[in-house]
């Protein structure tokens, strides 16, 4: 017991440090999760006010809370001293492999979505294919 007095005397300020790096932390992630849902609202609102359907309103919200999380998260590591470089590289690698992964889907799902909210052609409307 008194040799864990003694390290806790001697290692005062670097405790001190890594406490108040870790509250640091913590606030960060708060923030940030708060945040991120204002952006999400935010986004959703005015998806709705533009009469986007909700499907794809919901969708473009969610991402737009993931990315805005994922944000928080790295600052919250890079606060606490966890060196986050690998870390992006990592989620852009991934992304990649992602992307290419699913290039046709993507794309057939991209064009869903401008059809959605473009809306060149409504409910009734004939449409001829060459």
């Amino acid at each position: 017991m008194e040799v864990l007095l003694n390290w806790i005397n001697e290692n005062s300020d670097l405790i001190s440090h890594y406490i108040l790096q870790g509250i640091l932390a913590i606030a960060i992630l708060f923030v940030g999760v708060k945040v991120a849902k204002f952006f999400a609202k935010l986004t959703e609102k005015t998806f709705e006010k533009r009469k986007i359907d909700k499907t794809v309103a919901g969708f473009i919200s969610n991402i737009v809370y993931a990315l805005v999380f994922a944000a928080t998260v790295l600052m919250a590591l890079s606060q606490v001293g966890i060196e986050t470089t690998s870390f992006v590289a990592i989620l852009g690698a991934a992304g990649l492999a992602v992307g290419l992964a699913l290039q046709g889907s993507l794309s057939n799902f991209a064009s869903g979505v401008l059809i959605i909210v473009l809306r060149p052609f409504k409910s009734g409307d004939y449409i001829e294919v060459g």
